[in-house]
């Protein structure tokens, strides 16, 4: 059964680092809010500075905010932006004298004060509105090669920390005999190791998933020293020094503490490692809170030591399942004993994740309407029903041990037998079992294979004692010399080895397999730990989703400002088909750009600017916010390169997200998504 589980508990895991590399850039938590000049707004006079508020803090340097002429030529003065209050919430850069009428392009490529890079970009006039060559490239911080790499490193970090926390628990309090079980040691080693590399990897990825967004710049000293400087950048160093603390613990649990025969002794170093453990454990949990969600918002002094407890008790419950799970399929024998304090961990560990994630959830999303129509609030909905089917066949475990009674003569034990168990008593188990065991050819394999070890251990001091008897006749000395060799051989000693070992891990299986109630144990935490893996999956895309809550205050800050918004809406989409003269520039006028009726005009050009007559042109708008859409504007081709639509019905106001497909021949299309304010 484990052998057509385990494929799944696999595919299960990579399914959720698919999910966790499709999240994308997704992690935008703070959103601007507003705009001065006003997005898309024309202004009679030139503006002296440009002023940019977004939902929460944000972190900047100098090129965090950028305006560019329709030349596409920088007119700001290069400086870092300055804070114009408002808890760093807002900020401003100057403008140079002189500006020219036309469209202005503001592109602003910031940090959120949970640690997640926020960019985009927005055009005002001045004077009238004009064409504009000004070219923002695609942000690429956040997304792309690097944001999959530090996605993936995010997660793995989450999946380190709750594997190395809940093993090293699960050993010091439900089974201190695991200590000397080196599966168990794999365990927690491996995940140290891999919290350890995966923090690293975050540290020198920090840089460009926040920044340039190009993989070069991984190593680039300079770019690093920026990150140190950043909360971020402490919150991971401060990881590793007490990864190395972890290091210390680790090698006393499984050294000093698993040859410790002493009880008092034991005793005393439990004790130290338990206040040890849960300090180091503690301080690693922290480096999380101190720099995502739980630090910034609403009630940060209370949302981080919850934040905490919240993570120490996923590490106890699901780092611990794991642990279990390894144990029962790789280790020698657990006591029902050792289960059955597991069980109460983990039943504890639960309450204190409900209560936590209670609190977290009205934090992080404040309104009914916005745990149903926001994307956080909907994957915190899903995950709300994964740890509910969690727990549903955590109950199925619970009975399964609590039908593991305690039969007469029975070891108290789940799982293999101990390797201490001697080569004859497991032959003989084998031999006995053998004709009711119901597996056929191996039953026979196991057979042959004992008596051909019982018979070499008989026939071993047959010759030793011929030997003795024959040793004052003529030829003795020769016959026992002769003998000698046959007794001492290396190569059947191993053979012989082999032939017991196998025996021994047969007849183990056997009685494994033969045990319903072990069997069924086994089988409902191995299918905990596969569902355990979605639910580390979908909360470390939480983790890069923007709150509920800054989702609603934003789109009540963007309908605000679209209410006072005038004149037309342009946009200018380049697009690459990836065929033959594929490349080009969509340039997309509504007018009056108003909820109502609106008139939509759509210039293609070839990147000379010159009109490019293309096959076919599609235009739909999507407002997200109020699942409205898509709305398909009936195009109508009016000259090469320029087609129109009348009477477009834009029934709201808001953020509307336009997806302009061009065609350029009969296989060569793509799809080019932009964000406009209309109403």
């Amino acid at each position: 059964m484990a052998a057509r589980l385990l494929p799944v508990l696999l595919a299960v895991l990579l399914a959720g680092l698919a999910v966790l590399a499709g999240a994308g850039s997704a992690g935008a938590h703070a959103a601007l809010t507003g705009s001065d000049p006003q997005q898309d707004s024309v202004v009679e006079q030139a503006p002296k500075e440009v002023s940019l508020t977004f939902s929460e803090q944000i972190a900047v340097d100098e090129d965090a905010i950028r305006v560019l002429d329709p030349a596409g030529n920088r007119v700001d003065t290069e400086e870092t932006p300055r804070s114009l209050g408002s808890g760093g919430a807002q900020y401003a850069v100057k403008l140079r004298a002189g500006l020219p009428d036309g469209t202005f392009t503001v592109a602003y490529q910031v940090v959120s004060a949970d640690s997640h890079p926020v960019a985009g970009a927005f055009t005002f006039s001045i004077g009238a509105p004009s064409e504009t060559s000004a070219a923002v490239p695609d942000q690429a911080s956040g997304g792309g090669a690097v944001g999959a790499l530090y996605g993936i490193a995010r997660y793995l970090s989450y999946a380190g920390f709750t594997l190395l926390v809940g093993g090293a628990a699960f050993v010091l309090a439900c089974w201190p005999r695991g200590a000397g079980v080196r599966p168990m040691q794999r365990l927690v080693a491996f995940s140290w190791v891999g919290l350890t590399a995966a923090t690293l990897a975050m540290l020198l990825l920090r840089g460009p998933y926040a920044g340039s967004g190009r993989l070069g710049d991984v190593f680039d000293l300079e770019v690093l020293g920026g990150v140190l400087e950043t909360k971020t950048g402490a919150a991971l160093v401060s990881r590793l020094l007490l990864l190395a603390a972890a290091a210390l613990f680790v090698a006393v649990l499984f050294g000093a503490y698993a040859r410790r025969e002493d009880p008092k002794e034991r005793r005393d170093l439990t004790f130290g490692l338990a206040i040890g453990g849960t300090v180091v454990a503690a301080g690693l949990a922290a480096t999380w809170a101190m720099s995502e969600h739980a630090s910034t918002g609403l009630q940060a002094g209370i949302a981080m030591p919850v934040d905490v407890l919240h993570l120490l008790a996923v590490a106890a419950w699901l780092g611990g399942l794991t642990a279990l799970l390894v144990a029962l399929y790789r280790g020698p024998a657990v006591e029902r004993a050792a289960v059955r304090r597991f069980s109460r961990v983990a039943f504890g560990s639960v309450v204190v994740l409900a209560l936590t994630g209670l609190y977290q959830s009205w934090r992080q999303v404040g309104s009914w309407s916005a745990l149903t129509g926001t994307s956080y609030g909907q994957l915190l909905l899903v995950k709300i029903g994964l740890v509910a089917l969690l727990v549903a066949v955590a109950g199925l475990s619970r009975r399964w041990t609590g039908r593991l009674g305690e039969a007469p003569g029975d070891t108290g034990a789940l799982g293999p037998e101990g390797e201490g168990a001697s080569a004859q008593n497991s032959t003989e188990a084998a031999t006995d079992s053998a004709p009711d065991s119901g597996d056929g050819e191996r039953s026979e394999v196991v057979v042959a294979t004992a008596e051909a070890s019982e018979r070499a251990e008989a026939e071993r001091p047959a010759a030793g004692q011929g030997a003795e008897a024959e040793a004052g006749a003529p030829g003795a000395e020769s016959a026992a010399t002769a003998r000698v060799p046959v007794q001492a051989d290396p190569a059947r000693e191993a053979q012989l080895r082999r032939q017991r070992e196998a025996a021994s891990a047969a007849t183990r299986k056997k009685r494994r397999d033969g045990d319903p109630e072990r069997s069924g144990l086994r089988r409902s935490v191995l299918l905990e730990a596969g569902i355990a893996v979605v639910v580390l999956a979908v909360t470390t895309v939480l983790t890069t989703t923007e709150p509920g809550r800054t989702e609603e205050e934003a789109a009540a800050g963007t309908s605000a400002s679209a209410a006072q918004q005038q004149g037309p809406v342009s946009l200018t989409v380049p697009f690459d088909t990836g065929g033959k003269d594929g490349k080009g520039t969509v340039l997309l006028d509504v007018d009056p750009g108003r909820s109502g009726d609106n008139a939509l005009h759509v210039y293609v050009q070839d990147p000379g600017k010159e009109p490019l007559d293309v096959p076919e042109v599609k235009v739909a708008l999507t407002l997200k916010a109020q699942e409205l859409g898509p709305l398909t504007a009936p195009l109508e081709r009016i000259s090469e390169g320029h087609w129109s639509a009348a009477g477009v019905q834009i029934p709201l106001a808001g953020s509307w997200t336009v997806a302009v497909t061009v065609r350029t021949s009969d296989i060569d299309q793509v799809t080019v998504n932009k964000n406009a304010r209309i109403g």
